[in-house]
């Protein structure tokens, strides 16, 4: 009955604890809400959508309202006419006034190549954070991902560590008893030792990595990770569609937001080549103004009000500037040819990821088909060399060995499925097809 009760228990345990599992896509949820470098792409798509208006505002007409009150205060001097002819002393009088003017002006430009250009130039801007902030979004999904089967990864090398030290000391045990009984020698004791020494520092790097792993996602997910959703037992993992590499590396080549990126630079490059060259050109702009000027007080006994307006064309023909012009459009052409290059130097940097992701994933999935293999062959082995021990054909030292190879085997094993299952993604990635959507057959992969 206590047997019984005590299974209910611990299998009451399990559940809980797999009910609490966090799996890949909960994972990711947390890192779109707390991850600071995303957090930043996300601020930085938002001043790139700033750069439109601000463009076209240099095409749109300025309006100003301008104004000034002044008081006037002062004397007149008397002053004698005679010498002209006249008769008698003009009275000298005070002047004691306030002007005040209003003055709405407008400029409307009607031929700026400079302008015109960085509007253009604008649209550019605003498409190149667009695209960096997608290549946010997938560099996301990548590192939340990498980040997620790390941890597994530690996990599975821990457990797999502790069960390798379990057998040792079952080992150890064995070998000790054979020893006092007189049928094996002290080496096999001293060897079954050092094995369990070993299995014990490992278990200790195992732990250590295990914390580091968490660390990592925690800094992406903004807390401490619960417990990860593993892996199905003998989970299949899926060959990459299409199957051929070409259109992966063409995709790769056209698709890739850093590529994409880097094209709307180079176009960015050669609209600053003709804002530098139209230093060279006239400008030509409408002005209307209006103005009201006014006069309180006394001057002379003369108030009133006065009201004009004006409007015209301005133009301005730069003659020389000293070479500067000049200057600025080589600059311009040598910064235009650096884009390029750098465009070209991105290009075939995404169609080597996509060639080494693609070529990552087959040789993954090549290698868990052997690996699962080779478990089945070293459990073999293990179980062999355990008859073999127990009737004498074999030592001690065998039974270590094949229990290692085991456990490595296990291990590999379980590492070549998850650098597999993030090849796939770095691969759609550099192909720039990598959505959120296609974290869901991922999921699927994972113990609800």
């Amino acid at each position: 009955m206590q047997k019984s009760l005590l299974a209910v228990l611990i299998a009451g345990a399990c559940l809980s604890i797999n009910a609490q599992a966090a799996d890949l896509i909960q994972v990711y949820q947390q890192a779109l809400a707390n991850d600071a470098t995303f957090a930043s792409a996300r601020a930085s798509l938002a001043v790139g959508r700033e750069r439109v208006p601000q463009g076209k505002a240099a095409l749109l007409p300025n309006i100003g309202l301008d104004g000034s009150v002044v008081r006037n205060d002062g004397d007149n001097t008397p002053w004698n006419v005679g010498q002209m002819g006249l008769q008698g002393v003009i009275a000298g009088s005070s002047a004691q006034y306030r002007t005040t003017t209003n003055t709405l002006s407008l400029q409307q430009p009607l031929f700026r190549w400079s302008n015109w250009q960085t509007y253009q130039q604008s649209k550019l801007l605003q498409a190149i954070s667009e695209a960096q902030f997608a290549q946010a979004q997938q560099d996301l999904i990548t590192r939340v991902s990498q980040a997620y089967f790390d941890v597994l990864a530690a996990q599975d090398s821990l457990e797999l560590n502790r069960a390798q030290k379990t057998a040792t000391t079952e080992q150890l045990a064995s070998a000790k008893r054979n020893f006092e009984v007189g049928t094996q020698t002290i080496t096999d004791t001293h060897e079954a030792q050092a094995a369990y020494d070993l299995v014990v520092a490992q278990e200790f790097a195992a732990l250590n990595d295990l914390e580091s792993r968490k660390t990592a996602l925690q800094n992406i997910i903004g807390a401490a990770p619960t417990a990860l959703a593993p892996l199905k037992p003998g989970v299949v993992l899926a060959t990459p569609e299409p199957a051929v590499i070409e259109p992966w590396v063409s995709s790769a080549e056209s698709a890739n937001y850093g590529v994409v990126t880097a094209e709307l630079q180079y176009e960015s490059a050669k609209r600053d080549i003709q804002k530098s060259r139209a230093g060279h050109y006239p400008t030509l702009d409408l002005i209307a103004n209006a103005r009201r000027t006014s006069n309180s007080g006394a001057f002379n006994g003369i108030s009133g009000t006065n009201n004009s307006m004006a409007i015209g064309i301005a133009y301005s023909v730069p003659l020389f500037s000293g070479f500067a012009v000049t200057s600025r459009v080589r600059e311009s052409i040598a910064l235009e040819d650096k884009a390029r290059n750098d465009l070209e130097a991105i290009r075939r940097t995404a169609a080597q990821n996509a060639r080494l992701s693609f070529l990552g994933v087959n040789s993954g999935l090549a290698q868990v088909r052997a690996l699962q293999a080779a478990e089945v062959s070293s459990m073999s082995a293990l179980e062999s060399n355990k008859l073999g021990y127990q009737v004498g054909v074999r030592i001690n030292i065998d039974v270590l060995n094949a229990q290692r190879q085991l456990y490595l085997t296990r291990r590999d094993l379980s590492r070549a499925r998850y650098d597999t299952i993030v090849n796939g993604l770095r691969l759609k990635a550099a192909a720039g097809s990598l959505r959120e959507a296609d974290l869901i057959p991922v999921n699927n992969l994972l113990v609800k």
